[in-house]
């Protein structure tokens, strides 16, 4: 499934797509971010943590690599972890994020190349961002039928 990228004009934009997105996710959801420093990763990944609901702060998790944030409302915790420091595959797999991959939505910074072992159905995200102007280019790469079906919804 081809999807336009989404074009969001500022920070305020950001958030406001990535609540959306969060309170569409559900457990066993797994969501990869991609871009560059200062891409928006961790921003977008705390507005979908109040899509979904869960205990803040959500910081990047670069020292400690993973964080748990439960939920607030009843719905899953979220998983966000950040896959910068980790030398491939096996260091993710070290982190034994599959015993809690049904029970939580898990959002993995800098995980391209790295997550596709965790789940064949996932949503891919890759930011771009024109620092100048704040404006984010995001293209959805959904993996599996409910992905499509994410994608869709927070496409338009």
């Amino acid at each position: 499934m081809s999807v336009p990228p989404v074009t969001l004009p500022d920070r305020e934009a950001t958030q406001t797509w990535g609540r959306r997105l969060g309170a569409l996710l559900r457990a066993g959801d797994v969501v990869v971010l991609t871009g560059g420093l200062g891409a928006g990763k961790t921003t977008l990944t705390q507005a979908i943590a109040e899509g979904l609901g869960v205990r803040g702060p959500i910081t990047s998790p670069t020292f400690v690599i993973a964080r748990v944030h439960p939920s607030l409302v009843g719905g899953p915790e979220l998983v966000h972890v950040d896959a910068y420091r980790l030398d491939g595959s096996l260091e993710l797999d070290d982190l034994d994020l599959d015993s809690e991959l049904d029970e939580a939505v898990t959002v993995i910074e800098w995980g391209a190349g790295l997550a596709e072992e965790l789940s064949q159905e996932r949503l891919e995200l890759v930011i771009d961002v024109d620092t100048s102007t704040e404006v984010r280019s995001i293209r959805l790469q959904p993996n599996g039928a409910r992905f499509e079906w994410v994608a869709a919804q927070v496409a338009s």
